[in-house]
């Protein structure tokens, strides 16, 4: 694994553990030597992941979209910054630049990329291990209601698996490591990926 998108959010959130949790994430995937590509922000808990990363000699690229780069949220000090046109363009340049997707704390920006990330993986278009670092339980609720829509019938329990969770950094990093994607559907043709 040499690079993995982080998707988080643009606040720092109520609780202090999230920003440390993401330096220390950060810090974590520098001394791994894996490169962080993110949404390009100096703040919140993206500016957090990103010192992590920066503070301990990785890699870190940014993917911001124009209209967010002259409202001046963009981190000057990256690696290498992308500016993309818009935010679909955005999100299409992270997974290409990464090998793998972590969640942490975030709001609706950050639940719609990994959604959308996960939504890819279901139809086959992707097989990038998909984590989410559970800070203080942030997601307890969210994935509660992932087991409530296999039990309702909208989502399948194989789909539901390939979701690695953890609140230890390193635990989660091992099972993105040891990750083995589902088959790709049959239904899936080759040139559509």
């Amino acid at each position: 694994m040499k690079s993995i998108v982080v998707f988080c959010g643009s606040s720092e959130g109520g609780n202090t553990e999230y920003g440390e949790a993401a330096l220390a994430l950060g810090s974590t995937m520098a001394e791994k030597d894996i490169q962080l590509v993110y949404g390009g922000a100096k703040i919140g808990i993206m500016g957090k992941v990103a010192e992590g990363v920066l503070q301990n000699g990785g890699k870190v690229i940014g993917v911001i979209p124009v209209f967010l780069k002259k409202k001046e949220v963009v981190h000057e000090g990256l690696t290498q910054l992308i500016v993309t046109q818009n935010m679909h363009e955005r999100k299409l340049k992270m997974h290409e630049l990464s090998e793998g997707i972590i969640m942490l704390p975030g709001g609706f920006g950050t639940l719609e990329e990994f959604f959308e990330m996960l939504t890819w993986s279901q139809l086959g278009l992707h097989q990038y291990p998909i984590g989410i670092l559970n800070t203080n339980g942030f997601y307890d609720s969210l994935l509660n209601m992932m087991h409530d829509m296999v039990q309702e019938g909208f989502v399948k329990q194989e789909h539901i698996n390939t979701i690695l969770v953890d609140n230890d950094i390193n635990a989660l990093l091992n099972k993105i490591k040891c990750y083995v994607p589902l088959p790709t559907p049959k239904w899936i043709k080759k040139d559509q990926l």
